[in-house]
Formats: structure tokens, sequence, C-alpha cells
């Protein structure tokens, strides 16, 4: 059993799967507290579903992407037969993990979306770093910026760890709080081997849950 916040479909807002019609399952519950969540309402609360019943609902929506998302999906241990279920039932899955949690037990058939928590995010000590090594060239890195600071860190880390090597970076700007152009030209100007990318289903429903 897994604790599920909600089940709904949606256009894909964020990844390199942007603009794809998905269904969004998110878990119950996330061990950070990220200055700039915009899930909070999934920090608890929910109800006890089975992997067959998890399942079933998403088949409703007859779509073949799957995102698995929270709160934190890893934080509880029954996400992983979850994955896999998915996987074996032929959909394109993603994860969108904090990056918090180890991710070497998730099946080979999803994409890894991991979060790079940034010192603006409150949650810079939380990275597991030993998870770089359990990236697949089909995962994606995804650093969500909250200010110039960030971004300078960001870059830093970028060129330490030799990021864009290993998977897809996206660079993210926290909607209302840096402006996404200013992004654009901090990229531009440095030249880096990044993908800018913004929630484009803010853009469309702003903070409307369920979307």
């Amino acid at each position: 059993m897994l604790r599920i916040s909600e089940i709904f479909f949606s256009l894909q807002g964020e990844s390199t799967r942007i603009g794809l019609p998905t269904v969004f399952v998110r878990l119950t519950g996330c061990p950070l507290r990220c200055t700039y969540c915009d899930s909070t309402h999934a920090f608890s609360g929910g109800q006890s579903m089975s992997v067959q019943s998890i399942l079933d609902a998403v088949a409703k929506y007859g779509t073949r992407y799957v995102c698995v998302t929270g709160g934190e999906p890893l934080a509880q241990k029954h996400s992983l037969a979850l994955l896999r279920a998915l996987c074996d039932a032929g959909y394109a899955v993603s994860l969108e993990t904090s990056g918090a949690l180890d991710v070497s037990g998730v099946d080979a058939r999803v994409m890894k979306v991991l979060d790079i928590k940034t010192p603006g995010s409150g949650e810079v000590a939380k990275n597991l770093w030993g998870n770089l090594e359990h990236l697949a060239k089909s995962d994606e890195l995804k650093f969500v910026l909250c200010d110039e600071a960030d971004y300078q860190w960001a870059k830093h880390m970028l060129s330490d760890h030799g990021l864009d090597a290993r998977c897809e970076v996206l660079f993210s700007p926290v909607h209302d709080r840096l402006a996404s152009r200013d992004l654009a030209e901090w990229i531009l100007r440095d030249h880096l081997p990044v993908r800018m990318q913004v929630q484009l289903h803010k853009i469309l429903w702003g903070n409307e849950v369920g979307r």
C-alpha cells in the first residue's frame, strides 16, 4: 500500500517531456521543506492505495506518460514497486525526486529527474551526491534557482562535477521569485551547456492544485 495525495491528468510542465499529456501520481509525504515548495498540500493526508488500484486509476486516462511525484516519492518504501509495475504495464515513466534519498534501487526503465537543492532552497545540506553515480544518459538533473547567488552556485556545481557529461541539465527559475528573462540572459552570457525551462503548468493554470 502507498499513501497517495492525488492522481490527475495534465500537461507535463517540466523536464524534456514538457507539454506531453501525462498522468501524475503524487505521493504523500516529504522529509524536506524547501523555501519555494509548491506542493505543501502533499505533506500529509491522502489515501492508502494498492499498486493495482493505482494502475487502474492511471489506465482510465489512456495516455502513455506517467510521472510519479510528491512530496518525495522515495520516502515511501513501496514506491519502487509502483515504478516497476508502471514500467511493466508499458508506460513511459518519469520520477521527480529531491535528490536527498538513494535512487540506486529505481528501475532502470524510469527516467529520473533529480533535483539538486541550491542554497536558496534551504535544503542544500540534504543533497546526496552519491546519487550522481546512479544517473543514466536518459535521466535529468534539475536546479531550481531562487536568485543570482543560486545561479552562480549551480554554475560551479555544473563545472566541478562535469554534470552535463552525465545527462541533461535543467535550470529553472522559481516562479515569481526569479525573472525568467534574467536567467536566460545569464545562461547565454556564460555559454552554459544547460536547458532552461519554465513551468508550463504555472503559465497556463497558475498555482491551481492538481494541474
